[in-house]
């Protein structure tokens, strides 16, 4: 601003500068967009490298197994007879029973932390689960082994002397002996549950987390108490979310190895009583015959592990799919 000998005032404006938009990336955005990439291409040359390792090393058995590799509940590549039938079970029933465990504890913890703990409290508890996912599995498992078991026979006990006149699959051929429970899918199941609880939690709260503010805000302005507000905004924005959680978890608790390794009792068969000792899953399987085995019966576990691969592989997909969705908050009702 300057004055003039007549005394007004003039204002000298800076000069307009015209920015150079252009559509094409820069360098930097070139070399970003490549390292992403090239991280998420190496990502899926991984995956298909083990595959490829695994189908290779599983060939001579599938090839003199056939279907009856899936069909076959015993065990006995000596007599060129073998199958993962009853280990698929054995891995579905204990990944059930850990799902009734995690999913309405983990619903629970991940609710209260992103909606009810007091903001001092909320970090604290985030870091604690945070923490509680990186603890080493054999933490949990010596845990399971030398503290959980042992409070867990009396509840099997109860459950078959109560509850298997009227539910037979809970009944035990011993009710009365502590060592026909010890080595359950049920106890098996509750300890592997506890493993994958913290990602259970972490999944559910995140999502829980990104419910809009604008939607919270406008339920408690409507004259919604917190619950409502919950109920109405909260969940259903983490509909999605929930499933993916439950799903995660779920691929968490098939690959479970050394909990279940350290708890049941491995048997071959399709157990109908889960309260009774004796299961076993494709992961314990494999690591408690790796040691022993070669030729047919090591491709034979190969082939097992390859099986596991994939299921746990489709599980984590459509675990992700439905995590990716959840955020972009196309669930949400109001």
């Amino acid at each position: 601003m300057t004055t003039t000998p007549a005394g007004t005032l003039s204002v000298t404006r800076p000069p307009v500068v015209r920015r150079n938009l252009s559509y094409r990336p820069t360098a930097q955005d070139q070399g970003f967009v490549a390292a992403a990439r090239a991280a998420a291409l190496s990502t899926l040359v991984i995956m298909g490298l083990i595959g490829f390792f695994l189908l290779i090393g599983a060939w001579p058995a599938l090839h003199s197994q056939g279907l009856g590799f899936l069909t076959e509940s015993q065990w006995l590549p000596e007599t060129g007879t073998f199958g993962i039938a009853s280990l698929l079970w054995g891995t579905v029933l204990v990944g059930l029973f850990a799902l009734t465990v995690a999913v309405p504890l983990g619903f629970g913890a991940a609710l209260f932390i992103s909606e009810y703990a007091p903001r001092s409290l909320r970090k604290p508890l985030v870091t604690l689960v945070d923490l509680m996912a990186a603890v080493p599995s054999i933490v949990y498992a010596m845990w399971a082994l030398f503290f959980l078991q042992a409070h867990l026979l009396t509840i099997a006990q109860w459950l078959s002397v109560h509850l298997g006149p009227v539910l037979p699959f809970l009944r035990v051929q011993t009710p009365d002996s502590p060592s026909s429970y010890t080595s359950s899918a049920f106890i098996a199941g509750i300890a592997v549950g506890i493993v994958v609880l913290p990602t259970v939690t972490s999944i559910m709260r995140e999502v829980f987390a990104q419910a809009p503010i604008g939607e919270r805000e406008g339920a408690i302005a409507l004259g919604a108490t917190r619950w409502g507000m919950v109920r109405a905004v909260v969940i259903p924005f983490g509909r999605a979310g929930i499933v993916g959680g439950v799903m995660l978890g779920l691929g968490r608790a098939l690959g479970e190895t050394i909990v279940v390794y350290a708890i049941i009792s491995p048997m071959f068969g399709f157990t109908t009583h889960p309260l009774q000792s004796g299961t076993n899953t494709i992961a314990s399987h494999i690591a408690s015959r790796y040691s022993e085995s070669g030729g047919l019966a090591l491709s034979g576990l190969l082939g097992a592990g390859l099986v596991l691969f994939f299921f746990t592989l489709v599980v984590n997909t459509l675990a992700g799919v439905v995590v990716s969705r959840s955020r972009s908050g196309a669930s949400t009702e109001i």
